[in-house]
């Protein structure tokens, strides 16, 4: 799962910069409107970046945290049953 969401992000960022220089090369406007256009959809780009990264985050950070819980459970059983299995008369 994370692979694929480290692909999403990869492919978010290449399209923003193609977009951007596609959006450079046909912008009709001056160059400083460009420019002050263009470090908006950096810095909106930035800061969606960085929910999508705390969201990232914060999934591995459950995920995590449930696969302790899990294997915990797991290993209470495990000695559960070596228990049971010591004082099993021969």
């Amino acid at each position: 799962m994370a692979n694929s969401t480290g692909n999403f992000i990869i492919g978010l960022l290449s399209g923003a910069v193609i977009g951007a220089a596609i959006g450079v090369l046909f912008a009709p406007d001056k160059g400083e409107a460009t420019r002050e256009r263009l470090t908006k959809r950096a810095e909106d780009l930035k800061e969606d970046l960085d929910d999508r990264f705390d969201d990232l985050k914060d999934y591995v950070n459950d995920t995590m945290n449930d696969m302790k819980e899990k294997l915990a459970d797991v290993k209470e059983k495990v000695a559960d049953v070596k228990e049971k299995v010591q004082k099993k008369p021969a």
